[in-house]
């Protein structure tokens, strides 16, 4: 893969996450120019977003240990609810193809990611290490906890040009008639 294939991935990503945050409706956007393209095929596309979901997270956790050293528990539940707001679109997608796999290796594939996000969240809490056989379960609780206080904020409704956006674009328009005179 060469730089600039690498960095339109990137731009397109962006672009992914983006519309699932507009649509939060849990289907993959394959409809985003380019992600044919570059992702192939919708395993891999859904691997990238839940790679930037749990990368997102532990970086959400490291911060609210950081803030909070001996709030274990409530930190990682924190950090879960507040990587969930951030990204509703990834969660929305990451939920619905837990829960319908399209076949066989995806399901493989998120049983993996899962246990390996509840994992995470049980060995950041402090209530198991890596290596437990009941790590992915103590995550599972706490990952129930984090659900049951979450609260996913409603759609955002289309913005218009008012206020700031609208007089930014009043001088841009004003700069380009400058221009074409």
């Amino acid at each position: 893969m060469t730089w600039t294939s690498y960095r339109n991935r990137g731009e397109i990503l962006r672009t992914v996450i983006a519309t699932a945050d507009a649509r939060r409706d849990g289907l993959l956007p394959w409809d985003v120019e380019g992600v044919a393209e570059s992702f192939g095929d919708e395993l891999t596309l859904l691997g990238a977003l839940q790679l930037r979901w749990h990368t997102r997270l532990a970086g959400r956790i490291e911060r609210e240990l950081m803030a909070r050293p001996m709030a274990f528990e409530a930190a990682v539940i924190d950090a879960w609810r507040a990587t969930a707001a951030e990204l509703p679109g990834i969660r929305a997608i990451v939920d619905h193809h837990r829960a319908e796999p399209v076949d066989e290796q995806m399901a493989a594939a998120m049983d993996k990611a899962t246990a390996k996000e509840r994992i995470l969240l049980a060995v950041m809490a402090g209530q198991a290490s890596a290596h437990d056989s009941s790590a992915a379960a103590v995550g599972a609780r706490i990952e129930e906890k984090a659900r049951a206080g979450w609260v996913l904020a409603p759609v955002p409704e289309p913005a218009a040009h008012t206020g700031l956006h609208a007089h930014i674009l009043g001088r841009l328009k004003a700069v380009k008639a400058a221009f074409a005179a």
